[in-house]
């Protein structure tokens, strides 16, 4: 079924599987902004959804020397004061959580920076004169994460807070590499050569569990919110060794016959006590969960492989919804229940 391309088209009509064969592309946006000599004492990025997943990424590529914090709620922090920089970001800019969040910043001085596709949010930000980034159109905020990504870079180069030379020499390297394993996922690859197509085939009707190490847990994540949102499939992520601490017993019990689909991303870049865990884990759950679907990240660096695994994510998240016949880019649900908080 993956091979008729003439259903894919049909199933995915607004060219999901496009946006994802061009990720890679996003890579080369990039925000001259003014500089700043704000020497900020801790960080807190506000967004939900799609709009959070890039904080993730941020947080081990390219990393913060200082206290960071993703905050997905209607207020910040209590410690957020005028020493604070506050990244607010709203892909729609209409976000409430994170609109109630920029009057929380405001009223305890922090430094704001915002990240938008407009909205009020962006709106606002021209109002009081915060400095922004406008996210290019993306279609829905989780296929816009490496522009993201490229916004939170522009911000901490402005703020001297990141190498220019530096970056823009891995986020190269990276680059050419999505490039080519985007190559190897796209639809006219058949479906025997073909990871993400196998992968969606093995997950079709069934719950979804993503484990990862520390390193992958951002493209853990991602790939939750990928299956959740592309293939209306419910899906869950766990991270080592945490996972050994607690949900690791609870595969251990009733029901033997267990409707799950694991599986585990894969990093050589893990600490070796990580990868022997997923080996160990592996094998003491034979026969009390469903073997684990081992997917070893391509790429040579901590970046290469968390872009790789988000990228794989989405085509693969992308051909289970085509597989099913449902829409990979609609989220109707979540846009009703904005309207429902609305009234």
């Amino acid at each position: 079924m993956l091979d008729d391309l003439k259903l894919i088209n049909d199933r995915d009509p607004q060219d999901a599987l496009g946006i994802a064969a061009k990720e890679w592309q996003q890579l080369d946006f990039h925000v001259e902004l003014p500089k700043d000599d704000f020497k900020p004492s801790n960080i807190v990025y506000s967004g939900m959804g799609g709009s959070a997943l890039a904080a993730q990424l941020a947080m081990t590529w390219p990393g913060f020397d200082l206290p960071f914090e993703i905050s997905k709620n209607y207020e910040l922090p209590r410690y957020v004061n005028e020493n604070t920089l506050v990244i607010l970001s709203s892909y729609s800019g209409n976000t409430e959580e994170t609109l109630s969040s920029m009057d929380d910043a405001e009223k305890k001085g922090a430094k704001i920076y915002v990240i938008g596709n407009g909205g009020q949010i962006i709106d606002r930000a021209k109002d009081k004169n915060y400095p922004y980034v406008l996210v290019p159109d993306s279609n829905q905020p989780r296929y816009s994460v490496f522009y993201q990504l490229m916004c939170i870079v522009s911000i901490l180069e402005a703020l001297g807070m990141a190498q220019a030379e530096s970056v823009k020499n891995e986020l190269e390297n990276a680059k050419e590499m999505l490039k080519e394993q985007a190559g190897k996922l796209i639809s006219t690859v058949p479906l025997k050569e073909n990871l993400a197509k196998q992968l969606a085939t093995e997950v079709s009707g069934k719950s979804i569990v993503i484990y990862s190490g520390p390193k992958m847990s951002p493209a853990a994540y991602k790939w939750k919110i990928s299956f959740n949102e592309n293939a209306k499939q419910i899906a869950w992520y766990n991270v080592l060794p945490e996972f050994n601490h607690n949900e690791f017993i609870g595969w251990t019990e009733q029901p033997v016959i267990k409707p799950y689909c694991v599986l585990d991303l894969r990093s050589s870049l893990d600490n070796p006590r990580v990868q022997k865990r997923f080996e160990i884990t592996d094998r003491l759950l034979s026969g009390k969960r469903p073997k684990a679907i081992s997917i070893n990240l391509v790429g040579d660096t901590h970046l290469e492989q968390m872009l790789y695994a988000v990228m794989l994510g989405d085509f693969a998240s992308i051909y289970a919804a085509i597989l099913t016949g449902v829409n990979p880019i609609s989220v109707d649900l979540i846009e009703k229940l904005k309207e429902e908080l609305k009234k």
